[in-house]
């Protein structure tokens, strides 16, 4: 038998990237119809994907194992932009304003979250419920050590309060009482002022 790239080794792999290939297109066409109409149908979304119905249904046999995917690969692009944020090496008060920022861009993004159906999509497995906490209290106990967060409230409270804010925002932003803009703003401004006053500001991008 040779070794190699034959075509009989190619044709897989020209499956599997076609496949992955509409998997994607699947998954982005799912995030944008499902935040603009959060009802939209499996042929809305394969209309949107430029897919037929038939293809959407071979990768996802129902509506919710297509939101479930959806909502598992969101959690991974919100764990990749907490990793790109330089929590663990930027000054405290920038890395806070990175941290609320990922946020933001992350619910930007994935609109879907923001509507009043979010209380029924499902938990992905690497839920950002889980992994995003411990990495803000890990921030705010290296800006306590270096005297830029006030060390006198203990760090998990402060992590609980800031992620109490966010959740307000959310929910305003949800109800049209705020702008995604206006909501991240105050956001910020309130969580410098919990953790070390108006005085300690994030360098101007």
């Amino acid at each position: 038998m040779h070794g190699g790239t034959g075509p009989w080794t190619q044709a897989p792999r020209r499956r599997r990237s076609d496949a992955r290939r509409s998997i994607d297109a699947i998954l982005n066409a799912a995030r944008v119809v499902l935040g603009e109409r959060p009802a939209a149908s499996m042929e809305d979304i394969a209309a949107t994907a430029g897919v037929t119905r038939q293809t959407v249904y071979a990768h996802f046999p129902s509506r919710d194992a297509l939101v479930a995917a959806l909502v598992e690969a969101a959690a991974a692009e919100f764990a990749a932009l907490l990793d790109d944020a330089g929590l663990d090496t930027a000054p405290p008060a920038d890395a806070l304003a990175q941290f609320l920022g990922a946020g933001w861009r992350f619910l930007d993004r994935y609109p879907m979250l923001l509507n009043a159906t979010a209380a029924r999509i499902p938990r992905p497995d690497n839920d950002p419920h889980d992994f995003a906490p411990p990495r803000l209290e890990r921030l705010i106990r290296r800006g306590q050590h270096t005297g830029d967060v006030d060390p006198s409230l203990p760090a998990d409270w402060l992590a609980a309060v800031i992620f109490g804010l966010q959740h307000t925002a959310v929910a305003q932003v949800a109800t049209g009482r705020l702008t995604a803009h206006e909501a991240e703003a105050l956001c910020l401004e309130s969580t410098l002022r919990l953790c070390g006053g108006e005085a300690r500001r994030p360098n101007p991008a």
